[in-house]
């Protein structure tokens, strides 16, 4: 089982490449010379930047309000450049998990390799770990930057919400046809 540890990393982002509708999601690792960067779907990005939030939220209110954790994500770690390339994917993500360390005043984040039971080149193989422990403030910056790349989809339908992509789209509320106009 190959672990790909950063503690803590020199960056750590969530981002995507393509055009909206047809994106890929990536979380990137950057640290010691070394670059890991794996796979996820938009709503594993979206999941994390709000777990994430309520788990430094929680930290904060447990601790009275002394934990060293900013309320929001400071400027100087703000970080909107592109992922580094090339993008390699190690592997795709299945599951995440999110802990709180107290001792080093860190998030801990692991993504774990989406793996088949029916994976017959490989049986009983554990899969892969990105594991990475950050700052408050670097978790903070994440989450902002995360969300950003989300938002940054096909807006959506006010009527039903859904996508709406740049060649139409076909609104169940009004059943496929447009709405009546009265002249």
């Amino acid at each position: 089982m190959p672990v790909f540890d950063y503690d803590p990393p020199e960056r750590f982002v969530a981002g995507a490449v393509g055009q909206p509708g047809s994106r890929t999601f990536y979380l990137q690792a950057r640290g010691a010379g070394r670059i890991t960067t794996v796979g996820l779907e938009k709503f594993q990005v979206a999941v994390l930047a709000d777990r994430l939030e309520e788990l430094l939220d929680e930290v904060l209110r447990k601790s009275g309000g002394r934990a060293p954790i900013p309320a929001i994500a400071p400027a100087d770690l703000t970080d909107t450049d592109p992922l580094d390339t090339p993008i390699d994917e190690e592997f795709r993500v299945g599951t995440l998990a999110l802990a709180w360390d107290p001792e080093a005043a860190k998030v801990v984040i692991e993504a774990q390799e989406l793996t088949g039971d029916d994976d017959e080149e490989s049986p009983g193989r554990e899969p892969a770990v990105l594991r990475v422990r950050i700052s408050p403030g670097m978790a903070r910056a994440f989450t902002k930057r995360a969300m950003e790349v989300v938002a940054a989809g096909r807006p959506p339908c006010p009527l039903c919400g859904q996508p709406i992509d740049p060649d139409g789209h076909i609104c169940v509320r009004l059943n496929g046809h447009r709405p009546l106009q009265i002249r």
